[in-house]
């Protein structure tokens, strides 16, 4: 178990290396110009270019790939361009309201998603199961932010029952971030959960089980239930993993303090240091999610489990 779980951590630095490559490269390709953004329009020839040096924009873009990836081991993420706070600092101080609504989201969207696929697969051909794949169709039709909009129209502008921006109001203030991610999600692991189900009930061992008498409801959610469980489980990784980053426009929508909300404004201002440290940190924790998935699946499938011994 130690020796898989060291190799995973050992992959993840090719693929940081990569991905802070990949960033470098899109920043340094993008229009605009940080500098400008914090001097000014106004600002003289040689305020720019004593500013640039300062920065070490001067600097040939491996260089200061090099440079970063040096700093970066030695656990220093550099300074904002225009906040001149450390990356580290303010990531970090934002990283928690992420993953908070992260965690609540997730929450939502398993709640609502294992019963409607397990019941879809029960009654399938039904109507129950024809309306839950409807709605299944529209959570993935739907995009986030457009359902981010309309529910703030409706429960913020016109009802006044939540409200539409920060997180202030305590517990009130996730229902509609939440929802809004949490639906969507929701809509990927209820179908998982109804094709894995199915696939599984049809199974010669399910059949032997009714065979001996065992009740319809003993029999779906103690024999066929559990080991439909693995697709649906490696799903909720993966829906998990983009909450922590592809929640970028529903945090923009309602104003949310958090990972994402900070990455488009970092975008914006061309604060290349920021927008590493908010991609290093979302690197990092999305292969953890996926290395904490690979570890569940030993505790529910003692197959998986003895790959590790």
């Amino acid at each position: 178990m130690i020796k898989y779980i060291s190799k995973r951590l050992l992959m993840m630095i090719p693929v940081l290396l990569g991905v802070i490559l990949l960033v470098f490269i899109v920043m340094n390709l993008a229009s605009g110009n940080a500098v400008m953004l914090i001097l000014g329009d106004n600002a003289t020839e040689e305020a720019v270019q004593q500013k640039t040096e300062e920065l070490g924009l001067d600097k040939p873009l491996l260089v200061r790939y090099a440079n970063y990836v040096i700093g970066l081991l030695h656990g220093d993420m550099g300074k904002s361009y225009i906040s001149n706070r450390s990356v580290a600092d303010e990531v970090f101080q934002r990283f928690p309201n992420t993953l908070k609504l992260a965690i609540v989201s997730a929450v939502i969207s398993t709640l609502l998603a294992l019963p409607l696929g397990v019941f879809a697969a029960v009654k399938q051909n039904t109507l129950f199961d024809n309306c839950s794949m409807i709605i299944s169709l529209l959570g993935n039709s739907m995009p986030a932010f457009w359902l981010a909009l309309m529910m703030m129209m409706l429960f913020s502008e016109k009802l006044g029952w939540l409200p539409s921006q920060g997180m202030r109001d305590g517990w009130l203030s996730y229902v509609l971030p939440a929802f809004s991610i949490g639906f969507i999600n929701m809509a990927a692991i209820a179908r998982t959960t109804r094709s894995t189900v199915l696939e599984t009930i049809r199974q010669d061992y399910i059949r032997t089980v009714r065979a001996k008498g065992v009740g319809e409801g003993e029999v779906v959610m103690e024999h066929a239930f559990p080991n439909a469980l693995i697709p649906t489980i490696t799903v909720i990784g993966v829906q998990f993993g983009n909450l922590l980053g592809g929640a970028i426009l529903v945090e923009t929508v309602f104003a949310w303090p958090g990972l994402g909300r900070l990455m488009v404004n970092s975008v914006n201002n061309r604060d290349v240091p920021l927008v590493l440290g908010c991609i290093v940190l979302l690197s990092i924790s999305y292969s953890v999610v996926n290395l904490i998935v690979d570890l569940i699946y030993g505790f529910i499938d003692p197959r998986v489990r003895s790959m590790y011994k």
